[in-house]
């Protein structure tokens, strides 16, 4: 189980720690979930599996064996396995929708409480992509005004330099009075 504090967990910035990207959906897995919720990892999935029907493949998935490694040994601190170990159980991840069905599988206030909480996290997450979308789009719009402006002194420079090789290569006239 976490070792996650109630008082940090409601926090958006303490939660969007625990999101990952996987298979482009934004996921909280099993065991983070289980910490929040305040129960066992085995009791939430106990749970999910009495209610298997409410967890469609887009709500729910279990790792692979590379993603979980990938993820574990990104973490550190929280498994270190020895050489040659593997991890017993995958774990599984959630969406933001498999989160929100959470709420009607584990009943408790905490439960309510944490899924408020993530439902949150996940909304202010969204916002801050749209607005790194919307700044992305105007440094795109200046970089197109700027390189347009940039073009036709680029191209005045061009023509500068090609005067002056062209004006090289003529011959010299010499100096004096041609007799």
């Amino acid at each position: 189980m976490s070792s996650i504090t109630p008082r940090r967990v409601l926090k958006p910035e303490n939660l969007a720690a625990l999101i990952y990207l996987l298979r482009g959906e934004r996921v909280l897995l099993s065991e983070h979930l289980a910490g929040l919720y305040s129960v066992p990892v085995k009791v939430l999935n106990q749970a999910v599996k009495r209610n298997i029907n409410r967890f469609p493949d887009d709500f729910m998935f279990q790792l692979t064996p590379d993603e979980s490694e990938t993820i574990f040994r990104s973490r550190s601190q929280i498994v270190t396995l020895k050489r040659g170990e593997n991890i017993k159980y995958l774990p599984y991840a959630f969406t933001e929708q498999g989160v929100a069905m959470l709420s009607s599988v584990l009943r408790s206030p905490r439960a309510v409480e944490v899924n408020i909480a993530i439902m949150r996290t996940f909304v202010q997450l969204r916002r801050l992509m749209d607005s790194n979308r919307d700044l992305a789009r105007k440094i795109e719009a200046l970089e197109n005004r700027y390189d347009e402006q940039f073009a036709t002194v680029f191209d005045a420079i061009k023509r500068l330099i090609a005067d002056d090789d062209s004006r090289k290569t003529r011959p010299k006239r010499g100096i004096g009075f041609l007799g």
